[in-house]
This record gives structure tokens, sequence and C-alpha cells, in this order.
């Protein structure tokens, strides 16, 4: 690997956010899927679950969309709420579901400088009635339109890039989050391992 390449790698490993991730429920269109795994490692989200119940299990997703931001994701594959939900609120203080219903926050509203996890449902249902019952809360992106919903993945990227700006300005980009064991998992999973260690030995 050129210095070049190393040098990237190593300051988006030091931008990883682990106290911020994203939850997909049945999302059909696996181009959506990987449009939002794109956005995910941009702002540096370190791992994403994706609950596939009712729609055929995916795991290549197409190139065009991600541009291979797959492979700096740690993916999670669940075929049941409870089992995916369960680790989910193990790992995040606070799950937020994306649904029109009464009694829902606005985006702008929300704290997500927090330990967050952002739930997004299905194109024509969004997020299903098991899914809600593991919420904190619920918001919407407020809009001023004749159609009420955004595309799922712009949808996504609306919602994380306001989690990028709070936690810009909370200063989380200051510091690597990402530390010890963790580390050490992600970079194996970036099969970076190597040429950290080899880099290290010659200080």
């Amino acid at each position: 690997m050129n210095d070049s390449r190393y040098s990237k790698l190593q300051f988006a490993l030091e931008k990883r956010q682990p106290d911020l991730t994203v939850v997909l429920e049945n999302v059909f269109d696996p181009h959506n899927v990987a449009a939002v795994m794109r956005t995910c490692d941009s702002v540096g989200i370190k791992e994403i679950f994706v609950i596939q119940t009712q729609v055929p299990t995916y795991k290549n997703w197409g190139r065009k969309s991600s541009s291979g931001a797959r492979k700096w994701l740690q993916v999670h594959y669940f075929d049941t709420v409870g089992e995916c939900m369960q680790l989910v609120k193990q790992r995040y203080d606070k799950i937020y579901t994306t649904h029109l219903a009464e009694g829902a926050k606005k985006l702008y509203q929300l704290d997500l400088t927090e330990r967050v996890a952002l739930v997004f449902g299905n194109e024509s249902k969004g997020c299903s009635s098991e899914i809600i019952k593991y919420a904190d809360g619920n918001f919407i992106i407020p809009q001023v339109g004749i159609i009420e919903s955004l595309n799922i993945s712009v949808a996504c990227a609306v919602t994380i890039y306001e989690a990028f700006r709070q936690k810009s300005q909370a200063g989380h980009y200051d510091q690597a989050k990402v530390q010890g064991a963790e580390k050490v998992e992600l970079l194996r999973h970036w099969e970076l391992y190597d040429d950290y260690v080899a880099e290290k030995s010659k200080l």
C-alpha cells in the first residue's frame, strides 16, 4: 500500500464515529441500501444494521451507488427484528424511528450528539409497528411540498448530515474515538492491520 493510500485510510479511521448508526428495515431496492452505505461512510459511521424479513437477502450491493462503501462499513444482517434491536439497544442509548405519526419531533429538535441509532423503514410502508416498539422517539424531516416523504436514501442522507453538523460543532471529529480492541477489529476489517503494525514498528 502506498503512503498516500495509507494516510487516507488512517485519516478516515480517526474520524470514525462508533456512537452513531443506521438501521434499515426491509428496504426493497438494493440501490437505495447502497446509496445509504455511501452516505454513512462519508460522515464516518462505523457500522450499520440491515434487517431483511420481507425482502431477498442482498449482500452484493450495486457498485455504482455505493462506490465500494460496503467494504469500509461493518454491516450486520438480521432476519428478525427482535434479534437486531436487542443488539442495537446494547450498543446505543437512543433509538429514533422516522415515521409519519402524531407527536413526532422534527429532525432538528433531536440531540444527535448522544449514542444514537436512526431507523429507516422500507419504501412503501416505512417502519413496522414491531420496530417502533423499540424506539425512544420518532421524528420527521420538515417539508412544505405536496409529497409527504423523501426517498429512503435521501431521507437518510439529510438526517445523518444533520448528525454530522451537530457532532462537528460538539467536537466529535477532533480526536479519534475508535480505540483498543475496537480499533484492531476495524483495522482487520479494512485489511489494514498488517500495514498498521509495520508502520508502528518504524517509530
